[in-house]
């Protein structure tokens, strides 16, 4: 047997706590397995005196996260601290320049500076993994690197939230307002007090910006998605949605287009029946559609300790068997520059919700205003929810605002906003129109030059 692979862990928060647990009760299994002993030479963490449920006394503890990357009896640096900046990139760095191996589930770290810790990595000749950085337990980031290495991909979609997730999903299932779900998500620990950066969309963001490097070979470029979250999202706009056969999923979506690629993070509305929309709870689901092996849908649990101790232990038992591959599976001398598609290009078909004033004139001024950028409206309905949506609807003769769903045929992105921003100036209704992309998902079929 080789000899034992030295792990320095630091953060020991929800998962590396189950990191620890996870090495400690599979031990023999991984033994067995890897053909070596992995150990646990270091750890560091904020607080030292807290039980985390693992006998710690036979580790040495280090104050300085940094001091552990560096010291020469670990070989590899697991990093779990968290953060784009600060402790947790000084210890990466320090730990790839030290010629360590490092893992990490740090997507914000890798969304803001994959590529040059990559850069860093192949110079060093040492591994950056980072399987748990996206999707949790879900082996997405294996299946882009390894699995699909022969493929092109033309599109990477899913649901990589599972705190939206929750929320949309029992707004659904329970005809409950997004504040009062928010509310029980921050109580069962889903949600974070402040939870802008998930229901905001940026944690989807950092995830698709890593996933689309994988996918398209491209630099890493999170400030270049265009990101929208679920606060707007309304009873109105869920009834809505099922009562036309879809559900509202947040998506974060990368595709190759003629003109750059197209990646953005949006609340969509997905067929109900479709296998993106059977996603539910906490749950996160990751769609790839590639040339040779055509659609491919992997969902599983997004977040916790288990599954996420389970992604970051098989990056380690990669290494343990000597599996070194380039960070972003395409060398960071062969990365292209990211081209972004102008988002005003995207087609497709829109929902609309307007909240109209009851006035002479209202519907057909908006209905010019969509006339002027050629907006063919498939549907238009004044809806009249149940009483207890609060703002939503009215009989006419109430004088209050009355809510009006419009269905476009394809357009563009372009097209819609500036219609959108007209109809607002005009004066015509009482709040900002509320507007949906209707997702196209084309599950079933195979992308082009593949046999189907």
């Amino acid at each position: 047997m080789q000899h034992p692979l030295k792990l320095g862990i630091a953060g020991l928060g929800t998962v590396g706590a189950g990191l620890l647990h996870l090495l400690a009760h599979q031990k023999r299994h991984l033994d067995r397995r890897v053909g070596r002993q992995i150990v646990v030479a270091g750890i560091s963490a904020r607080t030292k005196a807290k039980d985390r449920g693992v006998d710690l006394s036979n580790i040495t503890w280090f104050d300085d996260p940094v001091k552990l990357a560096e010291d020469p009896n670990i070989e590899v640096f697991v990093e779990l601290i968290g953060g784009a900046d600060g402790v947790a990139k000084a210890a990466v760095e320090a730990a790839l320049r030290a010629g360590k191996h490092v893992v990490t589930a740090n997507k914000a770290l890798l969304a803001e500076h994959g590529v040059a810790l990559a850069e860093l990595a192949e110079e060093h000749r040492v591994a950056l993994n980072f399987e748990a950085a996206v999707a949790g337990g879900i082996p997405v980031i294996k299946t882009l690197r390894e699995s699909l290495s022969a493929n092109e991909v033309h599109r990477v979609y899913g649901i990589l939230n599972g705190t939206c997730n929750y929320i949309l999903t029992t707004m659904t299932d329970e005809a409950r307002s997004f504040d009062d779900v928010l509310k029980e998500a921050q109580a069962h620990g889903y949600a974070e007090a402040d939870p802008t950066f998930d229901v905001g969309g940026f944690d989807t963001a950092h995830k698709l910006a890593i996933l689309a490097s994988l996918a398209f070979g491209t630099r890493v470029s999170f400030d270049q998605i265009d990101v929208e979250g679920i606060e707007t999202i309304t009873e109105a706009d869920i009834e809505a949605a099922a009562d036309m056969g879809y559900c509202i999923k947040l998506l974060g979506v990368a595709m190759q287009t003629k003109s750059g690629i197209e990646a953005r993070v949006n609340p969509a509305m997905v067929p109900k029946h479709s296998a993106i929309a059977e996603v539910s709870g906490v749950t996160n689901g990751v769609a790839i559609d590639a040339n040779y092996c055509g659609s491919l849908l992997l969902v599983g649990p997004g977040a916790g300790a288990r599954s996420t101790a389970s992604a970051v232990a098989s990056d380690i038992v990669d290494i343990a068997r000597g599996k070194i591959l380039a960070p972003f599976l395409t060398p960071t001398r062969n990365l292209k520059a990211y081209t972004k598609a102008k988002i005003g290009a995207h087609k497709g078909a829109y929902y609309v919700r307007l909240s109209v004033y009851d006035r002479p004139g209202g519907m057909a001024a908006i209905a010019k205003r969509m006339g002027d950028r050629e907006i063919s409206i498939e549907s238009m309905v004044q809806r009249r929810p149940r009483a207890s949506l609060p703002g939503i609807g009215a009989h006419q003769d109430t004088g209050t605002p009355a809510a009006v769903v419009l269905i476009t045929h394809e357009t563009t992105e372009e097209a819609i906003r500036g219609a959108v921003d007209a109809i607002e100036k005009d004066g015509k209704v009482s709040e900002r129109p509320q507007v949906i992309r209707i997702e196209k998902l084309h599950e079933n079929a195979a992308p082009d030059g593949a046999e189907g």
